[in-house]
């Protein structure tokens, strides 16, 4: 294991014994959520992941050093630094914070690489990245990671601020499996469905867990996206959701705001519009997410 990787000792109980173990990530307490509800969110997401039958191991870079299970404690430091000072890391970004021991939040695709390193199958978030709208090449290292990591990650789809058919056909390019747990369609993040197809609906968490075995079987290099819509009780209707993106996307175009700072902007944007519903549906769904990829997880170690 390399000098600069750091598993908490429960986590690497867990994963010596072969037990059930969810990777999440930290960028939705240093960047996507604002204080306190970062914390409260990251606490209930780990809280969730043990409801579902599985260890919860968020990670971070803290001064350096890659993190797999950071405590309580970390989790409000990390809350508590200033605005700008935390990295966010993807795949690039992790050797410059190793090498200059820098503290970073890990994003879909740093978790994913991270997760992958010490042996964990299973990954939690919200949304993934993808097509930015308007800007085709503007795509996610996040879809590229599911090219290239066998992780299986649960989310409630991609950000619907994004182009979700040419996010999809992205994820088609890298050889992705897209399964909707108890659903037909890809969820739209705040909203139940968008009405896009996905590549096979699963109706239990023994069901995600075949197949991702089989790609482990299989030899499989790419990830695999493990769609759940946001709790029905918490979902926003599609169209409110979709004129209050469209307005916070010609503002972030007229302010001519670009490249990693266009989603906080227009997620920050459409929870105002929206008297923040979205934000409620968002943090719902973090939730929502973390137990069921606790269940696939558990069903996952049984096999």
């Amino acid at each position: 294991m390399p000098e600069p990787l750091h598993v908490s000792p429960d986590v690497k109980a867990a994963l010596g014994k072969d037990q059930p173990v969810v990777a999440l990530e930290s960028t939705l307490i240093t960047h996507g959520l604002p204080f306190p509800l970062n914390v409260e969110t990251a606490l209930a997401m780990e809280a969730a992941v043990r409801e579902g039958g599985a260890m919860p191991a968020t990670i971070a870079v803290l001064d350096g050093a890659i993190v797999i299970g950071v405590s309580e404690e970390q989790i409000n430091h990390l809350a508590s630094l200033p605005e700008g000072s935390v990295r966010k890391c993807s795949r690039r970004d992790l050797p410059i914070a190793l090498a200059l021991r820098q503290t970073g939040a890990t994003t879909v695709a740093g978790t994913m690489i991270v997760a992958d390193m010490v042996g964990i199958k299973v990954f939690a978030t919200g949304g993934i990245g993808g097509v930015h709208r308007g800007q085709p090449q503007d795509v996610s290292a996040d879809l590229i990671e599911f090219g290239r990591t066998h992780v299986a990650v649960v989310s409630s789809g991609a950000k619907s601020i994004l182009d979700l058919p040419l996010t999809l056909e992205v994820l088609e390019t890298q050889g992705v499996p897209i399964l909707g747990f108890q659903t037909d369609s890809l969820p739209a993040f705040y909203a139940l469905s968008s009405g896009l197809p996905i590549d096979q609906r699963v109706d239990s968490a023994a069901q995600a867990a075949r197949i991702i075995q089989a790609a482990q079987e299989l030899g499989a290099l790419h990830g695999i996206l493990v769609t759940v819509p946001v709790p029905a009780d918490k979902a926003l209707d599609a169209a409110i959701a979709e004129k209050a993106i469209e307005q916070a996307t010609r503002e972030a175009e007229k302010a001519e705001i670009t490249g990693n700072t266009v989603t906080p902007f227009v997620l920050n944007r459409v929870s105002q519009l929206t008297d923040g519903r979205s934000l409620e549906a968002n943090i719902a769904l973090l939730v929502n997410n973390a137990r069921v990829a606790g269940q696939i997880a558990r069903e996952l170690s049984r096999l």
